[in-house]
């Protein structure tokens, strides 16, 4: 990776602020940007890259076989976040992006991602991510991906994401996955395979209405001695929506999983959880734990003492649960 003594700005004008209003708002729901970050970044907006820097530590550099992006994480790099996000607001567009991460060896980093929409048009508009992270022994990453969409067209909102991980010897990952509301249709694949001592853990979170649909397929391979993998889905269904939750651990060493999808269901929804397990060797430990339900009345009962309506203690509790 080349030296540098100032971050190196692929457009030195960028300016959060300098986007319209709607830009700005979809920045700020899916990563917290009101202001340009202070480390490496790239900012995707309408097919097109607007805004990039790379650090000493975390260099961004343009695929030239497809469109997307290579961000290498020297080894040992720490205190490090990188900042991903895409964001589309031109009716009817079809994104598609590649994106590989290289993280080195003890490195520590901090990755966030997602996409925000804003349609008012009658057509889809749509973004497929396909996230691959290449790990590097005794690696720690932290990636938050954060799923939104808007407008007050009928067209729809489509966001299909890939991640495809692959952990060295005693590396961690935590993946934080969270779809926050206007998500007409999703079909969200993670691939995983572990070496000896890496751990994964997966925290997802999902809400859709209207007539939306959601499909989460987890398949992870405990091929290490030692590795371990936490899978946990949480999920609100409204309206006549719907949605799947797949997940497949095999364990193919001494390793340990678990999986486990809790979900509420309300009005015409429907929800359900197809996990699978397989342990292909007698070291494995591998549990699958779901639950689905309506929310229980005792818990409205007892919100609507204290004063609120049943929609207000509804909403208390979804909150909750999703937090």
């Amino acid at each position: 990776m080349a030296e540098q003594d100032i971050k190196s700005i692929v457009n030195i004008d960028f300016d959060i602020k300098e986007l319209a209003g709607v830009g700005r708002g979809l920045l700020d729901s899916i990563a917290g940007l009101t202001d340009v970050p202070s480390g490496a970044f790239n900012i995707r907006a309408d097919g097109t890259s607007i805004g990039r820097a790379s650090t000493k530590a975390v260099e961004i550099v343009t695929k030239k076989d497809k469109p997307g992006i290579d961000i290498y994480i020297a080894p040992g790099t720490t205190g490090e976040t990188v900042y991903i996000p895409v964001i589309l607001t031109k009716p009817g567009l079809q994104d598609l992006v590649y994106n590989d991460f290289y993280v080195g060896e003890a490195a520590t980093v901090e990755i966030v991602a997602g996409c925000g929409i804003h349609n008012d048009s009658c057509t889809e508009s749509r973004h497929d991510g396909i996230h691959a992270f290449h790990v590097g022994k005794n690696a720690h990453v932290k990636y938050i991906e954060r799923h939104y969409g808007e407008g007050s067209g009928d067209g729809t909102n489509v966001m299909n994401p890939t991640t495809v991980v692959e952990l060295g010897k005693n590396s961690y990952m935590e993946m934080e996955t969270t779809q926050i509301k206007g998500v007409d249709s999703t079909e969200r694949i993670t691939r995983a395979d572990l070496a000896d001592g890496a751990q994964l853990v997966i925290s997802e979170k999902i809400m859709t209405h209207g007539k939306q649909h959601a499909t989460t397929d987890f398949k992870v391979e405990l091929n290490g001695d030692g590795s371990s993998a936490n899978v946990v889905s949480r999920s609100v269904a409204r309206d006549d929506s719907r949605q799947r939750f797949n997940a497949d651990l095999r364990g193919n060493n001494r390793c340990h999983g678990h999986s486990e999808c809790d979900a509420i269901v309300m009005d015409n929804a429907v929800v359900s959880s197809l996990p699978q397990i397989t342990a292909n060797s007698v070291e494995a430990e591998l549990i699958h734990e779901a639950a689905i339900g309506k929310i229980a009345g005792e818990q409205l009962e007892k919100l609507m003492t204290l004063g609120l309506t049943e929609r207000e203690a509804e909403e208390k509790i979804i909150d909750g649960f999703l937090k």
